[in-house]
C-alpha cells in the first residue's frame, strides 16, 4: 500500500490540565496517507526534543555546518515556566513550524523519528475520570490561524451532546455509540462529522445522531439563501431517498440551506434536493485540495434515515420541506428574471422617446397675424390702445 506518511499537522489549540499537576498540552490534528486523522496531545518541552534531536540527525539542513544550508525551521527553547499566556503566544510559531516540516524533503519530512513522535500514544487516548475534580480546560485556535492574547479570553468548553441512536462505526478514525450515550464535541465539521470524545474514547461521529441536551436541534442556519451560493460537485452522486438530488461530478450547482448534518439543499436550474457537503465545492477553490477531504467514511446518514431513534425532547424545530424549498426558490428565481427584464428596459430609454412622441405629438405654433388683421377683429378697447401705435 505503499510507506506510511504524514500528509498534514494542525495546531488545533492547547488545553490547560490539573492532574498531576497544572500543565499545558498542544492539541494536534495529525492527518496520515490513508486519510485517517488523529488527535495527539504534546507539551513543548516535549516538541523541543524531538526539534533538537531532530537537528542532530540532519546537521547540514541544521546548518550547524553552513548556516547557509539550514531548511530546518526555528523552535525557541521553552522558558523555565511557561504559564497560560506563553502558550498561547506560541501557538502562531507552532503552527508555522509543522507547516515548514511538511515542506521538507521525504527523507527529513517522512523519516522515522517525525512519524514516531506524531503517532497515537496510550495517554493521547486516555482522557479525564470522572472522579476528577476539575476538567481540563480547551482553549481552541481562531479559524484564521491568527491567534493573540485578545482573540482567548477564556476557556471554550466543549459542548456536550447524547446519542438518539446505536451507531456502528466503519472505519478505525470513527467511535460507535449506543443509544443515550453523552459525548464532548470537539470539532465540528460542515460535512456532518463530528469529532467527539467519551471518557477514554475519541472518534468521528454523524451529527444526525447526536442532539444538545437542552433542546431537540442544534441551531443552524435560520434561513435559506435562496439567492445561492455557487459549488461545484467534485464527486458524483446517484439520489437514494425522494428529496435527494442526483447531481455528475463536474456540475455547478447552488447551495440554498447549509445544514449541519452535512446535507445542504441545493438547486440545479429549478431542481433542488438534498447533496452531500462532502462532495461540494467553493467556486473557485483548488480542485484537488477539496477532493483530499473526502475520507473514507463517506456521507454520513441523514436523520430522516435512522430508524429507532429516541429523543429525549418531546418537540423537535418544524423544517421547512423539500416542496417548500422548491416553491419559494422558483419565486425567487421568477423575481430575479423580472427584475432582470425590468433592468434592459430601463437601460435604452433613447428607443422609447421616438414612440412616446409618435402618441402625443406636441402641437404646431400658429403665424403671428398681420397688423391690419388685429385692428379688424380685435375690440373697440384694443383699437384705441393700438390706434397710436398704428
Amino acid at each position: 500500500m505503499g510507506d506510511t506518511f504524514i500528509r498534514h499537522i494542525a495546531l488545533l489549540g492547547f488545553e490547560k490540565r490539573f492532574a498531576p499537576s497544572q500543565h499545558y498540552v498542544y492539541m494536534f490534528l495529525v492527518k496520515w496517507q490513508d486519510l485517517s486523522e488523529k488527535v495527539v496531545y504534546r507539551r513543548f518541552t516535549e516538541i523541543y526534543e524531538f526539534h533538537k534531536t531532530l537537528k542532530e540527525m540532519f546537521p547540514i539542513e541544521a546548518g550547524d555546518i553552513n548556516p547557509e544550508n539550514r531548511i530546518i525551521p526555528h523552535l525557541p527553547a521553552p522558558r523555565w515556566f511557561d504559564g497560560q499566556r506563553a502558550t498561547e503566544n506560541r501557538q502562531g510559531t507552532l503552527t508555522e513550524y509543522c507547516a515548514t516540516l511538511m515542506g521538507l524533503p521525504a527523507k527529513i519530512s517522512r523519516c522515522p523519528h517525525l512519524l514516531d513522535f506524531f503517532k497515537v500514544r496510550p495517554d493521547d487516548l486516555k482522557l479525564p475520570t470522572d472522579g476528577q475534580t476539575k476538567k481540563p480546560e480547551t482553549y481552541l485556535m481562531p479559524k484564521d490561524g491568527k491567534s493573540s492574547v485578545a482573540d482567548i479570553t477564556g476557556p471554550i468548553i466543549l459542548q456536550t451532546y447524547r446519542a438518539i441512536a446505536d451507531y456502528e462505526k466503519s472505519s478505525g478514525s470513527e467511535m460507535a455509540l449506543a443509544t443515550g450515550d453523552v459525548v464532548d464535541v470537539v470539532e465540528k465539521g460542515e460535512s456532518g462529522w463530528w469529532f467527539c470524545q467519551m471518557k477514554a474514547k475519541r472518534g468521528w461521529v454523524p451529527a444526525s445522531f447526536l442532539e444538545p441536551l437542552d433542546g431537540p436541534d442544534e441551531a443552524e442556519d435560520p434561513e435559506p439563501n435562496y439567492a445561492g451560493e455557487p459549488y461545484i460537485t467534485i464527486k458524483a452522486y446517484t439520489a437514494v431517498e425522494e428529496d435527494e438530488v442526483s447531481l455528475l461530478e463536474g456540475e455547478t450547482i447552488d447551495v440554498i440551506h447549509k445544514l449541519l448534518d452535512g446535507w445542504w439543499v441545493v438547486r440545479k436550474g429549478d431542481v433542488t434536493g438534498y447533496f452531500p457537503s462532502l462532495y461540494l465545492q467553493k467556486s473557485g477553490q483548488d480542485p484537488a485540495q477539496a477532493r483530499r477531504q473526502i475520507t473514507k467514511r463517506g456521507a454520513p446518514p441523514r436523520r430522516s434515515t435512522i430508524r429507532n431513534a429516541h429523543s429525549i425532547h418531546q418537540r423537535s424545530r418544524n423544517r421547512l420541506s423539500q416542496d417548500a424549498y422548491r416553491r419559494n426558490s422558483v419565486r425567487f428565481l421568477q423575481q430575479r428574471r423580472r427584475q432582470a427584464r425590468g433592468a434592459q428596459g430601463a437601460g435604452s430609454p433613447l428607443q422609447e422617446e421616438p414612440q412616446t412622441q409618435r402618441a402625443k405629438p406636441q402641437p404646431a405654433v400658429p403665424p403671428r397675424p398681420s397688423a391690419d388683421l388685429i385692428l379688424t377683429r380685435c375690440s373697440e378697447s384694443t383699437k384705441r390702445k393700438l390706434a397710436p401705435a398704428v
